[in-house]
């Protein structure tokens, strides 16, 4: 089935992607494409609807990401976003200035006329502005519809063309009637049916699983994780006795994990789950290592290198299925062209020229809440859907420093304190993600009557909605207060718990 299809081109905003989960959320289906994409590619898209995103740069610097060309002769309707706005301007005869008052943060929209795109705001709403430039003379044929206290233009339309612009983020949660910007573009200026559905999604991955596997076998990696999890029951859906689900037990894990996450997934694949217990090669294989790059590379070696041989012990497989999400093809692909690698522990970039396997990737397409609802048709269980982001490294990138069993043992207990307090208390389902890190310093302490020169454990939990970016988790004192006072007396040779309130960026959620 073919989707309606919504194109957001990519000019570099931390939302963008948020635009797109916006209009999934209505059941519209879109994909992020670069600012620099070919016009045949983009004609070749043949969008219902074209959004011109945010951007740090300025339209009026030299080289500045422009417009690709016929971008506003593909016969639909546009809207261009805070720097798409300003494009818009510029480009059809506007004047854009640098404003004499940056607007960065909650602004109040004063609706004058509400037009096709602001139909239904009150006169006056919130917000969310990020800006240096603006918009000083709308082009010909466009009309204002609201200002802001520092911007006179702050949205403007010229239906006649079917273009639309506004100088705010509509799909930032702060900006309160965002929803009902985006509800007017897509489904009363471009006609959106609103066909993209998870059981839409499901029955049209489990054919095309079967198509490409043929009678051919597919093994699959599991870690345990929502994303590989959802993959090993789509191919039990599509091709039953065809696939196995290799879940490796590499040391790294948290408490109990291996367990729960065989007893979990038994229950929804059976006979396809094949659990390879390989601690010991791969704690061998770490002794020694604190590079957090050589940790990775070591593990990602020895997982292949044991994968392959389980593989060959099942028979050999044509294909390899694994959870591969639409932000880990943005970020590994880089809309805005060339970008900083950050880490070397996604899914995307291919396998070792010698696995000579066929890439099975159903997930390629989704968002993670897109991949959970999937998961929850598929009959997974909560306690596998809900599961936070745990990195394919395992514990390996939250021990800054060697690894050894003994330091794997204090983080585990640290991180279990934490993580059942969390449930405990009913915090689990509000923070994105949270973990313990155990650091390579040792701190001066008192326990008893004598000092202490233990090591420290860090605490970390961030809100997101994606984990493209995140903030740090405002928890209660008096729950951190618990925790530190356990984790400090039931883990032996720790004498200090630290939390941290470093969002990302500038920061990353995992500290290697």
């Amino acid at each position: 089935m073919t989707h309606e299809r919504l194109v957001i081109l990519d000019y570099g905003s931390q939302f963008t992607q948020l635009i797109a989960r916006r209009a999934r959320e209505t059941g519209v289906y879109a994909e992020i494409h670069g600012a620099h994409i070919a016009p045949a590619a983009l004609r070749a898209l043949a969008p219902k609807g074209l959004i011109l995103s945010g951007g740090p740069a300025s339209v009026l610097e030299p080289g500045a990401p422009g417009l690709p060309e016929g971008a506003l002769e593909l016969g639909c309707p546009v809207l261009g976003v805070c720097y798409g706005m300003q494009l818009l301007a510029r480009d059809l005869g506007g004047e854009v200035r640098e404003s004499s008052r940056r607007e960065y943060g909650m602004a109040t929209l004063a609706v004058a006329k509400e037009g096709r795109i602001l139909a239904g705001l009150p006169s006056e709403s919130r917000v969310w502005a990020s800006h240096a430039d603006a918009v000083h003379r709308l082009p010909p044929g466009f009309t204002r519809l609201a200002s802001t206290e520092t911007v006179v233009e702050a949205a403007a339309e010229d239906p006649a063309r079917g273009l639309y612009a506004v100088q705010f983020h509509p799909e930032v949660a702060h900006t309160t009637h965002g929803a009902r910007v985006y509800k007017n573009f897509l489904f009363d200026i471009c006609g959106f049916h609103g066909d993209w559905t998870m059981g839409q999604v499901l029955d049209e991955q489990v054919e095309k699983i079967r198509a490409q596997a043929g009678s051919r076998r597919v093994i699959c990696g599991l870690s345990g994780g929502v994303d590989s999890s959802v993959v090993a029951a789509l191919l039990h859906r599509a091709i039953p006795g065809q696939s196995r689900a290799v879940f490796v037990d590499h040391g790294l894990l948290r408490a109990r994990e291996a367990k729960e996450v065989e007893v979990a997934m038994r229950d929804v694949i059976g006979d396809e789950l094949v659990t390879i217990d390989a601690r010991e090669r791969f704690l061998r294989e770490l002794r020694g290592v604190e590079d957090p790059e050589i940790k990775r590379k070591t593990i990602g070696r020895v997982f292949i290198e044991v994968f392959e041989e389980t593989a060959h012990k099942l028979g050999g497989a044509d294909l390899l299925a694994q959870g591969t999400l639409y932000p880990d093809v943005i970020e590994s692909t880089s809309t805005r062209g060339p970008s900083a690698k950050i880490k070397s522990h996604h899914n995307v970039g291919g396998l070792p020229d010698r696995m000579k396997m066929e890439l099975v990737e159903p997930l390629r397409e989704l968002f993670k809440d897109e991949v959970r609802a999937l998961g929850t048709l598929l009959g997974l269980p909560p306690a596998v859907l809900g599961r936070h982001p745990f990195p394919g490294p395992g514990l390996a990138v939250r021990i800054l420093g060697p690894i050894t069993p003994e330091s794997v043992e204090t983080l585990v207990e640290a991180d279990d304190i934490f993580i059942s307090e969390l449930r405990e208390a009913g915090l689990y389902g509000q923070v994105w993600q949270a973990f313990a890190v155990l650091l390579p310093v040792r701190t001066v302490g008192v326990m008893g009557d004598g000092r202490t020169y233990e090591q420290v454990i860090a605490l970390r939990a961030v809100t997101s909605s994606d984990g493209m970016t995140a903030d740090w988790a405002r928890l209660p004192y008096d729950f951190l207060a618990r925790v530190s006072s356990r984790i400090v007396n039931e883990v032996k040779g720790v004498n200090r718990v630290v939390y941290d309130i470093s969002s990302k960026p500038p920061a990353t959620i995992e500290w290697e």
